[in-house]
């Protein structure tokens, strides 16, 4: 069965057993309170034996009774705001459906997901209306019993109120809460009642193991705090997408390849600051994850630019079936490219990247000369990034034939990106000069970029126009089409070295000093 997706808008209150349920018709703008309908709810969570699911804030449970019976995941959205995926129940079926697993594979991985809570629960509902009966949010008062399903025998039983906004505007709930407050209760300490239930069971699973020696934390200063962020915003980025990935959403796998890309670059760029033998291992398994998800884009990003082309030329140009031989060769490349993603995504060597990462993060190896000021050394680790890229251009300059100066343009374009993503690293520090210094890098990228997109598209269209000759078609529009990039391959070298004059002349070290 199909999933459902909606965004639920509520906040939760604590009161004691004693107090009296207040009188909602004093809530600004409602008209009349529907009379209270009771329900008898059951729901059994489900989590990895280290808690992964609860220390992100992410429930799954299976919910009998009410209404709204059937598997319910729950993700962290803004503020006093969740997003629930829903899916019906099934006779006989107690194992969470695979549908659910999707949008929390990348935090659940290979790890098997077990009972770890039951929650019993005496409902109220209170629906507020307002004009022409709309309902603009309802309130509910809840009796529960829960027990964690660890053997401990751990029970607990509680009162909280809450209010989930419907139709009504955003101000609906801070004008029940206010009444709600004035007679007793309090927000919530905890954000769900499996997070009461559990308590402090997950703090400890994500404690490191008695005796384990915590390395010292850099301080904000300190060159090891740029990566370290660099590390937790890129790696929550691959957390966030891989389920875009995996629902096929536009553009999920470009930006989830751009994550795993900044996080190689960034152990490239501060490699010195983490122990020795940490940062490579890593590196490659990020290069790894980059290229299987790269063959599905790189044939959508093709398709599409000789689509556009093909669109631009005169019809008496396009001679035979040439957009039906494009499509066909590209979209199957774009599928073959999807699957081998999507396996990916669901291997062993991609959930030990994601452990890994966690790892780094929770405990980072960092060598002595993490702890140096970044203002210090972090212009240092520029400098040796533009060294790099100085050299690749001259090797540009050196090539002796067009295939090997593809080849050196490719690798000036590759020493760009690193360069452009550890400047723009640098930011927090720097500020406006090293922002503006990446800023110019990433013009010299760009036009490299348009450059190899032009070496693949070239490649393509020569082994289009042998299948259509060997097929007896005539390969003329694909002689023209392999001309134009051809030119445009031109186009982006001019566009490169007006770039590459822009650059600041003086070494990086000293230019974003200044």
């Amino acid at each position: 069965m199909a999933t459902t997706r909606e965004d639920e808008i509520e906040r939760k209150y604590d009161v004691d057993a004693s107090v009296v349920f207040p009188d909602l018709l004093d809530v600004d703008g409602v008209a009349r309170v529907e009379p209270a309908v009771v329900h008898e709810l059951e729901a059994v969570y489900f989590d990895t034996a280290g808690f992964d699911l609860a220390r992100r804030r992410i429930t799954l449970r299976r919910r009998t009774g009410g209404d709204d019976a059937g598997w319910h995941l729950k993700l962290p959205g803004g503020e006093d705001t969740r997003t629930e995926v829903r899916l019906p129940l099934e006779d006989g079926t107690d194992s969470v459906p695979g549908a659910l697993l999707d949008p929390v594979r990348a935090v659940v991985r290979d790890r098997a997901l077990a009972p770890v809570a039951r929650v019993c629960t005496r409902r109220r509902e209170h629906p507020l209306l307002g004009d022409g009966d709309v309902v603009l949010a309802t309130v509910t008062d809840d009796e529960v019993d829960a027990e964690r399903l660890d053997g401990s025998a751990h029970r607990e039983h509680w009162r909280e109120w809450e209010v989930e906004l419907s139709e009504g505007p955003r101000s609906v709930l801070g004008d029940v809460e206010d009444v709600l407050v004035r007679c007793g209760a309090a927000p919530a300490e905890t954000g769900s009642k499996l997070a009461r239930v559990l308590g402090d069971v997950v703090a400890r699973a994500a404690a490191p193991a008695p005796g384990t020696d915590r390395r010292e934390r850099p301080d904000e200063e300190a060159a090891a705090q740029l990566l370290l962020d660099l590390l937790a915003e890129q790696t929550a980025q691959i957390l966030r997408l891989d389920p875009a990935v995996r629902d096929e959403e536009p553009g999920a796998v470009h930006k989830l390849r751009i994550a795993a890309r900044r996080l190689r670059s960034a152990l490239t760029t501060y490699r010195s600051l983490l122990e020795a033998g940490v940062a490579d291992p890593l590196r490659e398994e990020l290069r790894w994850l980059g290229q299987a998800l790269g063959r599905a884009r790189d044939a959508q990003v093709l398709r599409e630019h000789l689509d556009a082309v093909l669109k631009d030329e005169a019809l008496e140009l396009v001679l035979g079936p040439v957009r039906r031989r494009i499509d066909d060769t590209l979209l199957a490349a774009k599928r073959a490219g999807g699957e081998e993603a999507r396996e990916a995504l669901d291997s062993e060597r991609y959930f030990r990247l994601l452990d890994a990462l966690d790892a780094l993060a929770a405990d980072p190896p960092l060598a002595p000369k993490a702890y140096v000021a970044a203002r210090d050394l972090v212009p240092k680790l520029l400098a040796r990034d533009e060294k790099k890229l100085r050299k690749a251009v001259r090797g540009v300059d050196r090539s002796e034939d067009r295939g090997a100066r593809d080849l050196a343009l490719h690798e000036a374009r590759k020493k760009a990106k690193r360069l452009r993503y550890a400047a723009e690293s640098a930011v927090p520090t720097f500020g406006k000069r090293a922002k503006s210094y990446a800023a110019k890098v990433k013009k010299i990228q760009k036009a490299l970029g348009v450059h190899q997109d032009t070496v693949v598209a070239r490649g393509t269209l020569r082994e289009l126009g042998v299948q259509a000759h060997l097929g007896g078609e005539n390969g003329f529009t694909f002689g023209r089409l392999h001309a134009l990039e051809q030119w445009r391959a031109e186009r982006a070298e001019q566009d490169f070295q007006r770039a590459w004059q822009k650059l600041p002349g003086t070494s990086v070290r000293r230019w974003i000093k200044r």
